[in-house]
């Protein structure tokens, strides 16, 4: 089941784009620049070989990893359901159930209509990996956009480079060719760094795509009652960076069952927003 996610266009693209990127990288520009034979260009060669390595391990990580299945053994906190409306409010504690599943939903998991089941801390449905970004596979996620986007402004560099260097002897349809893969590396660097930089951005804050845009709503709501609103999940820098295991491999994923997480203790008041908006 996991290895038919390789079957999809989507993922195909993403081989293909890769192996494109690399010859082009290695094959043309590389060697238009410095050349694969001498010192340098080889260790060039091999430094972006590690990292179009790096990526493709990252995206077989997104891929096959599950994003997280709410366990069969998830009880709400019972205790905590016969405390009154108000109280229940006041300490995060409503109960949250999927219509769809029929069961009950941990914080932070969401329903993926095209999955078909809940998913634990969904961040979003990748048409990319052909799979949902959730709690086990957001590492590798953020990992995977990292070493492309390093990939991507490198392939950039050299393709500018050489560009600059190389004599076209009145060639116009090799300079087209160099001009068409500019755009596309300069095209797919802003892309990738603006994901890049988004993601950072929601580690920073310990907040998901969706919870991003549900707090949007909870925001609106909590100002037209003559409230504010702050993300239930921001705790600390340190600790909103640490609760996402950050290190280079994609292999060490995040800590605990995703079935619970720690609440930031001066927006109780105001989980109540959050807890009941579903936009996915």
């Amino acid at each position: 089941m996991k290895f038919e996610r390789f079957l999809s266009i989507p993922v195909s693209a993403v081989f293909l784009l890769t192996g494109f990127v690399y010859y082009i990288t290695v094959f043309v520009f590389v060697e238009d620049w410095i050349g694969l034979r001498s010192s340098a260009g080889s260790l060039n060669a091999m430094m972006f070989t590690l990292l179009c390595f790096l990526c493709l391990f990252s995206f077989f990580a997104c891929v096959l990893i599950d994003p997280g299945q709410i366990p069969a053994s998830y009880v709400p906190d019972v205790e905590e359901s016969r405390r009154s409306d108000e109280e229940s409010q006041k300490n995060g504690a409503q109960l949250r159930q999927c219509d769809r599943c029929s069961t009950y939903k941990p914080p932070r998991a969401h329903h993926c209509r095209v999955c078909r089941r809940c998913v634990l801390r969904m961040d979003h449905h990748c048409l990319w990996i052909n799979n949902c970004v959730g709690y086990w596979n957001y590492k590798p996620f953020f990992i995977l956009v990292l070493y492309a986007t390093i990939g991507s402004i490198y392939s950039t560099f050299t393709v500018i480079i050489s560009s600059f260097q190389k004599d076209f002897g009145g060639r116009a349809p090799l300079k087209v060719f160099y001009v068409i893969c500019g755009a596309v590396m300069i095209g797919l660097s802003a892309t990738l760094g603006t994901l890049l930089v988004w993601h950072i951005y929601l580690i920073i804050h310990n907040m998901t795509t969706i919870e991003y845009y549900e707090g949007i709503r909870a925001s609106w709501l909590a100002r037209k009652s003559g409230q504010s609103y702050q993300h239930p999940f921001n705790l600390s820098v340190y600790r909103n960076i640490t609760s996402v295991s950050l290190s280079l491999s994609p292999l060490f994923c995040a800590l605990g069952a995703g079935s619970t997480f720690h609440f930031s203790r001066l927006i109780f008041p105001h989980f109540n927003y959050i807890c009941n908006l579903s936009i996915w």
